[in-house]
């Protein structure tokens, strides 16, 4: 066996695709697996715990997370090894573009590093990773330390490529493509698309520059096929509505979620195993104390008003904690797994309080009319296209967000809204309770989605007919996105609805 010393800040170059496991086990599938980062080799649940407990200690205040998985155990290695002016390249999980658990890693980089460059796929299946063993979205991070007395460029250069490079020749040719490439346009500049990657007739993808935010802050700009959306996204994200084809912007209040309403409780603190959960999960029932609404069923989620799927039940000597937990409940659900091939909803609206459980989480506010108007803004295009620019693209159609990643969500700003436009987005709502929503990767062809988007666009914001178009040209390039629409054919017939 040969052990070697490798001092810290001592390598120019550091290259690596780790492993992604995670160190949570947070469904049991498996009893005999304490801690699956280090559960190969029939390792028994005692060497589990003690490797864990090792990592921990090593990788303390280092970027490594026990929800992102050993991944960000090597990158945090790797940061460590590097010098001043050394380069770090990564293969590493989507997720790291908007996970909370990745948010440190995300802040070593906009501290420490210059010439961030971020590279992903705008493609579905096994086209949307680098890695030829991975069933999911993957990036390429590049980055190079900076030197003593040198500042980091708080910007990073991020590229959407069309498919997985195929050979060495093609990837040495996208590689120069790329350094020849000159200055990309910005996710500032408007909504006008990134920087075209040419590599001999082939348009291999897009280019664009954005911001990356010192204190961790999510990247949206990856696995994008169309650059003018995730220029709108961002500028609706900064209260301004520009859309592709009009040329200018116009205010919009936003605000994040959590300024405006408070999110819920995780499912586990709900129905967890015992002391952890005051709940026991039974089959619903129309006279239930506890409704709850927990799981997706896509044919009972295509209406803004859904039916609770279960019922809670207090455990014995939980009583109060119970009635803790109950008090988080609310009207108002946020999608956690939204499913766009499938599901309708980013929003979901029970008629009486109910508890959200694991795809559910609640949502309320101090002011009841705010959830009138977030269940139709929600439902809308431009409620879509900011869940999704906010939200992990990491699988082929579906777009997750964590609970507490949901307390930074763009929505409209409610406070904002006068007594007349919340009593619009009431009517609204009430218009809408029977009408049905056809799946999310075809909001553009769904005509009640468009009439949706012209009472919130004209009716509740005051907008023109231009700026309705210019929406409903903005849902026909959402739903041609890859990460939308997820390879699944469109009906026959299924055009853009003015």
């Amino acid at each position: 066996m040969v052990v070697a010393d490798i001092p810290d800040t001592g390598f120019d170059l550091v290259i690596m695709n780790p492993p992604f496991t995670s160190a949570t086990n947070h469904e049991g599938a498996h009893a005999d697996i304490t801690n699956p980062a280090f559960a190969a080799f029939n390792a028994t649940r005692a060497d589990q715990s003690d490797m864990g407990k090792r990592a921990n200690r090593l990788a303390k205040n280092t970027c490594y997370h026990g929800n992102a998985g050993l991944a960000s155990a090597f990158a945090a290695l790797a940061h460590k090894k590097i010098k001043p002016g050394g380069v770090l390249a990564l293969v590493v999980p989507l997720s790291v573009a908007n996970g909370l658990s990745w948010s440190s890693f995300r802040e070593i980089l906009s501290s420490n590093y210059t010439d961030v460059s971020v590279l992903s796929i705008a493609a579905n299946g096994r086209d949307m990773s680098f890695s030829s063993d991975t069933g999911m979205a993957e990036c390429l991070v590049i980055a190079r330390k900076v030197q003593p007395e040198e500042q980091p460029r708080n910007q990073g250069t991020f590229t959407s490529l069309r498919r997985r490079p195929e050979g060495f020749a093609y990837a040495s040719s996208l590689a120069v493509a790329l350094l020849d490439g000159g200055e990309a346009r910005s996710v500032v500049d408007g909504p006008y698309g990134g920087t075209a990657l040419v590599v001999g007739e082939d348009e291999a993808g897009e280019t664009m520059t954005a911001p990356q935010g010192a204190d961790g802050e999510s990247w949206g700009a990856v696995r994008v096929a169309d650059y003018s959306l995730a220029q709108s996204a961002h500028f609706l994200s900064q209260s301004k509505l520009w859309l592709p084809g009009i040329g200018a912007s116009v205010d919009l209040k936003m605000a994040i979620l959590s300024a405006v309403g408070k999110l819920g409780l995780v499912d586990r603190d709900i129905a967890g195993p015992p002391p952890r959960g005051p709940f026991d999960k039974v089959p619903s029932s129309p006279t239930a104390t506890y409704p709850a609404l927990w799981n997706h069923s896509a044919k009972n989620e295509n209406h803004m008003v859904c039916a609770p799927d279960w019922q809670l039940i207090v455990r014995k000597g939980m009583e109060d904690k119970a009635d803790e937990v109950w008090g988080t409940a609310s009207r108002c659900h946020i999608n956690r797994d939204f499913t766009f091939g499938s599901q309708a909803l980013a929003i979901a609206f029970t008629d009486t309080n109910s508890i959200g459980g694991r795809v559910w989480p609640n949502v309320s506010f101090s002011d009841q009319r705010y959830d009138y108007a977030l269940s139709v803004w929600g439902n809308s295009t431009l409620g879509l296209l900011a869940y999704w620019w906010h939200s992990s693209r990491q699988q082929s159609s579906k777009a997750s967000i964590t609970i507490r990643a949901a307390e930074t969500l763009s929505v409209l700003d409610f406070r904002a809204l006068s007594d007349d436009q919340l009593a619009t987005a009431e009517a609204i709502f009430d218009e809408f309770c029977d009408k049905e929503l056809k799946p999310a990767y075809l909001a553009d062809a769904d005509a009640n989605r468009a009439l949706l988007d012209r009472r919130v666009v004209c009716d509740l914001l005051g907008f023109d007919e231009a700026t309705y178009e210019g929406v409903r040209r903005l849902a026909a390039k959402w739903c041609g996105e890859p990460s939308v629409h997820g390879g699944k054919a469109r009906p026959r017939g299924a055009g853009l609805v003015v």
